[in-house]
């Protein structure tokens, strides 16, 4: 026996390690809050557009052309998108289109100048997007690395606030919360875009 295991047993002798008493929490949220689609569309936009997001807008037939639109728009010659994504929306995109999987590095993201996917739910409130790594939004990595970020959201997945948002969510699943493009301030509040993901968020409501 070593003096580690000596001084672990001594511990746990006296209790320190002992697995602690299991709590009920009460989790006594606010939910069911509703509002009227387009009351509920004004406030996600308005969220969106406050943290510097671009917001279009589509129905499901024109989903292909807007976001072939929005690749266009912003240069876009080489796509990335996640296994699961539906390949329709890229069929009228005219570039380069990578599929992700789990072997590429992640540094090798850096090379493609976009990603599209879907999300799980909204919270119109905080203007907050929820992916959770579904095969239709991939693995965190992918929508981190790449500058440019366009996302999908159906409104039919926009909450009001973030208990029903939250509601809709597999706790066991890892969750990335997007609220904007990624940005900081420095020492002296001078906004810096694209730090910790991408520089610019498209999200495309259908």
């Amino acid at each position: 026996m070593t003096s580690r295991d000596t001084i672990l047993g001594r511990i746990r002798d006296a209790g320190v390690l002992a697995p602690p008493t299991p709590v009920d929490i009460p989790r006594e949220y606010r939910t069911g809050r509703v509002l009227p689609d387009d009351e509920r569309y004004e406030l996600f936009v308005d969220r969106l557009v406050d943290y510097k997001a671009h917001v279009h807008r589509s129905t499901v037939e024109e989903l292909p052309a807007t976001i072939a639109r929005v690749l266009t728009e912003r240069g876009v010659r080489r796509v990335g998108i996640p296994a699961g994504l539906d390949a329709s929306w890229l069929s009228e995109f005219d570039g380069e289109i990578v599929v992700d999987s789990p072997d590429v590095p992640a540094p090798e993201l850096g090379n493609l100048d976009g990603v599209v996917t879907a999300s799980t739910v909204s919270c119109a409130e905080t203007g907050t997007i929820f992916l959770d790594g579904n095969p239709d939004q991939g693995r965190r990595a992918l929508t981190l690395v790449p500058d440019l970020h366009v996302c999908v959201v159906p409104m039919s997945s926009v909450e009001v606030g973030v208990p029903e948002a939250l509601a809709r969510l597999v706790p066991e699943r890892p969750t990335t919360m997007i609220s904007g493009p990624s940005a900081t301030s420095d020492i002296e509040l001078e906004r810096v875009e694209g730090v910790h993901g991408p520089r610019t968020l498209d999200v495309v409501i259908v």
